[in-house]
């Protein structure tokens, strides 16, 4: 999971263009700048681009769900790159 978590921060600091991006499991949207709607589209096309995998739409708009932060997106990518 080091390497994911490493990737994942990469990926973010790309997509948000913000190099300061230190990824924490309990991290939800509210604590990076810029995390809106479009940028999550934005973020979920890098992943699936990077780890050639495919999220379902139902996934993609549970992510954003209250209950849901940085740690659970990196179990639901994590579970899909070792299904691959």
């Amino acid at each position: 999971m080091d390497e994911l978590l490493k990737t994942m921060q990469n990926l973010f600091r790309d997509v948000f263009g913000d190099a300061s991006i230190e990824l924490q499991n309990g991290m939800t949207a509210a604590d990076i700048d810029g995390w809106d709607s479009l940028m999550h589209i934005n973020l979920i096309i890098a992943v699936e681009k990077q780890f050639g995998i495919r999220c379902a739409t139902a996934e993609i708009s549970g992510l954003k769900s209250e209950d849901q932060n940085v740690g659970t997106f990196l179990r639901l990518i994590a579970t899909k790159v070792a299904r691959k």
